[in-house]
């Protein structure tokens, strides 16, 4: 069965691959990983933050006002929190692209246009094929429009498109306006595809400590309906590239993610609950639903069931809304 793909302009024998997590961070994993016949490999995300904090690290042991930054740098984790500095983690990039024979995706998250994109640069002279911008932004300011919003990212992606000649994906959230004509915008500033979403992590409450508690829960597959939607209404419409990650547990939940137009699809959590090998599992599950439903590859299956050729393109937008809310029953 033909499962290739191609996806930010790499071919790939098919679509699946590990999303960013900690996942690369070992080669032992990487390796298992490459055995299991993972199509790429996404690195972990190297924050804004880290990079940010570095640089004032540096200012400081050269700047007579040490510690200038301290308040500032005091609402974010330590720098020894986070698993990969800047320089290891361009380390870690070289040392898999010598270890496996797979397209090594880098990832950047942040939030604003500032030098840390410099950064960008270094990741593709590292050996990364590809590079993820993940824009992970709550607006919480109420003086602060959606527009500007979105306009510091169209910002971020030119910055990064400047530093940059390997393919760029943009991994967004679901809380645009009008997410449709901004994906269609970030392809227009030079992104080379979109990654549909990243986790909304949502904080809980200590009532007794009166603290924040931040707590890791893994996906499940009830999170994909929502990257199905978008990856639905996004297929066909917009010339780009488009990646599904978040909800991926099975090779059904894969299929949805291609039908609905994925050119890959990334899990995480199902990897880190079952371990690398899992990936192989999912992918045989695709080729065998595939030939029993008799298709002929991958590609004949992908997009099918995007807005533009679904049979019920109705169910994807307001018609959806209706008829559930008439269908509970006690």
């Amino acid at each position: 069965m033909d499962l290739s793909t191609t996806y930010l302009g790499l071919d790939l024998p098919h679509p699946l691959m590990p999303g960013a997590s900690p996942l690369v961070d070992d080669l032992d994993k990487v390796r298992r990983l490459e055995d299991a016949g993972a199509a790429a490999l996404v690195m972990r995300s190297l924050f804004e933050e880290q990079l940010t904090m570095e640089q004032m690290a540096t200012v400081s042991h050269i700047d007579a006002h040490e510690g200038a930054h301290a308040e500032a740098s005091s609402y974010f984790p330590g720098l020894e929190t986070f698993r990969l500095g800047p320089d290891d983690y361009l380390e870690q990039i070289r040392r898999v692209k010598q270890a496996v024979d797979l397209p090594v995706i880098g990832s950047l998250n942040g939030v604003t246009a500032g030098g840390w994109l410099d950064f960008a640069g270094q990741i593709a002279e590292a050996g990364a094929d590809a590079l993820e911008l993940n824009v992970y932004f709550l607006a919480a300011d109420p003086e602060e429009t959606g527009e500007q919003v979105e306009q510091r990212t169209l910002e971020m992606v030119r910055a990064v498109r400047e530093r940059i000649r390997i393919p760029l994906a943009v991994k967004l959230s679901t809380r645009y306006t009008a997410l449709a004509n901004f994906a269609k915008q970030l392809v227009s500033a030079g992104a080379d595809g979109l990654v549909l979403f990243n986790r909304f992590y949502q904080p809980d409450i200590d009532v007794e400590e009166l603290e924040v508690s931040r707590r890791l829960r893994l996906s499940d597959s009830r999170e994909l309906p929502m990257r199905l939607r978008w990856l639905a209404i996004l297929s066909g419409r917009i010339d780009t590239s488009l990646g599904a990650t978040g909800g991926v547990h099975t090779s059904i939940d894969a299929i949805k993610a291609i039908m609905t137009g994925a050119h890959a699809v990334q899990m995480v959590s199902a990897l880190l609950e079952r371990g690398p090998e899992y990936l192989a599992e999912v992918k045989q599950g695709v080729a065998e639903w595939l030939e029993e439903h008799e298709y002929a590859s991958l590609r004949q299956m992908q997009g099918s069931m995007n807005l533009e050729r679904s049979p019920d393109p109705s169910g994807y937008e307001r018609a959806n809304y209706m008829e559930i809310l008439q269908m509970w029953e006690a």
